[in-house]
């Protein structure tokens, strides 16, 4: 039984990986592809969509080598989890009608002030728990049925990304709760459609796939598939569906801790057991979406993250070789309070524990004295005051008592960024060795699905999870300090963008 694999297509906006796991949370094998949007052809200047074949070639190849690696025999099931809100409407053959919008694209961003002359943003919320955001799905939809609608016309159904690429190995058409609560088209309470708001594209809960639970088995490999990924026809393909959420599965979290997905942004998210959407929450960017579990759900807020690391890298430390590594060691010698340096991060317009600021990135407290490492160490120190604002806003939204915080993703890796957020929350963080969460809660899910275990809880029981705890050290005091002139420092910024005007070159 130990010799079972459940093989992941873990596909990320940058990055298409295929991994290899063990029942037990090991990652046996895994290859990977950079991923990108494309610009849209024949479509207009800053248009971008996805190129589902390419994906799927790159998949394909990354997934002949873990295979071929691995020995095909071994693997048991194959499951797909994706980044949220693209998807695509499609034939009863599988064929497109229209390319994927990416999240990246701006077409959407009339529509966003269309629909809330049709409906207020109150309302959407109260109903799908999602704030009106450019990239929502819906507001896609809405933009095809108004500016071509012959593409809604002729498909058969819309497909999410897990739904797409779970097609091209199954021939089966599927959705689940937690890549469809994206959409802003649930009703996320009752976890099923939400007719109010389909019908602002013109559509019917009928026109959507039939619902698959995570875990479910959707379909099985086809000959096709088989052939392009180097897979035993006939084995059983689980339903994955949205990243973040399967994240949270793979945590291994406690029922008393908040957990940090930390990458290109950062998300803090909680699972609770009741949808409770309230005017708090909302007027301060909360997100609520479904969990992989039936009765749970994920209140949330995002914020920019380590994008702002990688900015200062790519201009502050050209010439390192060893990358964050040496950015790190540089910053350690700087005490905290970065000397009087502060960096506010770019603020998230449409959601984010500061999203009513509406303010640039912002950089204070320089001086001829001020070095890199200064700089860096303020980075790390204003991404975790957003942790904490964030962290404030979730607790008064939810009446969840938080009582430490788990970190996954590749910022989880960074020594002082977590003993910095362990003294900037005074809560304790919690790393493990098995980083990649994702991965391991779509492969627990789906060896749940084909029976290997009876249930989540017995899946995680059969991980070692290798915990490593940052607790809050003397900085706290210092810290606190920080945080209450950090938190006054954004309605002054907003105030002084106003006064300048959008146009004015002094106002970025």
């Amino acid at each position: 039984m130990n010799d079972e694999l459940v093989m992941v297509f873990d596909c990320g906006s940058t990055n298409l990986r295929v991994v290899a796991v063990s029942p037990t949370g090991e990652l046996v094998g895994q290859a990977s592809r950079p991923n990108r949007a494309v610009p849209q052809p024949k479509g207009k200047l800053g248009w971008m969509v996805w190129d589902l074949k390419e994906i799927w070639s790159k998949l394909a190849q990354a997934a002949r080598e873990v295979s071929a690696a691995v020995g095909s025999e071994r693997i048991k099931a194959v499951t797909v989890t994706t980044w949220g809100a693209d998807g695509a409407p499609v034939r009863r053959d599988g064929t497109l009608t229209y390319p994927p919008i990416s999240w990246q694209c701006p077409r959407t961003k009339r529509v966003t002030d269309e629909i809330v002359h049709r409906m207020s943003s109150w309302e959407i919320f109260k109903v799908t728990g999602y704030q009106v955001i450019p990239f929502n799905t819906i507001l896609k939809m809405i933009w095809l049925r108004k500016n071509m609608p012959e593409t809604l016309d002729e498909a058969y159904t819309w497909l999410m990304m897990p739904g797409l690429l779970t097609y091209r190995f199954t021939g089966k058409f599927h959705i689940e709760p937690t890549s469809a609560s994206t959409m802003m088209a649930m009703d996320l309470g009752k976890r099923g459609w939400s007719t109010t708001m389909l019908e602002l594209a013109g559509l019917e809960p009928s026109f959507l796939p039939e619902w698959s639970e995570p875990g479910q088995v959707v379909g099985y490999v086809t000959p096709q598939a088989s052939v392009d990924c180097g897979l035993r026809t006939g084995i059983p393909v689980t339903a994955g569906g949205h990243d973040t959420q399967f994240a949270l599965v793979g945590s291994g979290a406690g029922n008393k801790e908040a957990i940090l997905s930390s990458g290109t942004w950062e998300i803090l998210e909680l699972r609770v057991d009741t949808f409770q959407p309230n005017r708090f929450g909302f007027e301060e960017g909360l997100l609520i979406e479904a969990d992989v579990q039936p009765g749970l759900w994920n209140p949330q807020l995002f914020w920019i993250g380590s994008a702002v690391l990688e900015w200062i890298r790519e201009k502050l430390f050209t010439d390192l070789d060893r990358g964050y590594a040496a950015m790190i060691k540089e910053a350690q010698r700087v005490p905290a309070g970065a000397e009087n340096v502060m960096l506010i991060p770019s603020f998230v317009r449409e959601s984010g524990p500061t999203r009513k600021f509406g303010a640039y990135g912002t950089l204070l407290g320089l001086t001829l004295q001020t070095s890199r490492g200064n700089i860096y160490r303020a980075a790390l120190e204003g991404l975790s005051f957003q942790l904490r604002a964030a962290l404030e806003i979730l607790t008064k939204a939810t009446g969840f008592q938080v009582e430490g915080i788990r970190v996954v993703g590749g910022g989880s890796r960074n020594d002082l960024w977590n003993q910095i957020r362990a003294d900037v929350t005074g809560l304790p963080i919690t790393v493990t060795a098995q980083r990649e969460a994702t991965v391991l809660g779509a492969a627990l899910t789906a060896f749940t699905g084909i029976g290997r275990y009876r249930s989540l809880d017995e899946a995680h029981s059969a991980v070692k999870f290798n915990e490593q705890c940052f607790k809050p050290s003397s900085n706290c005091s210092r810290y606190e300090e920080l945080f209450k002139r950090y938190v006054n420092v954004p309605a002054a910024l907003q105030e002084f963008y106003a006064s300048q005007g959008p146009e004015n070159p002094s106002a970025r």
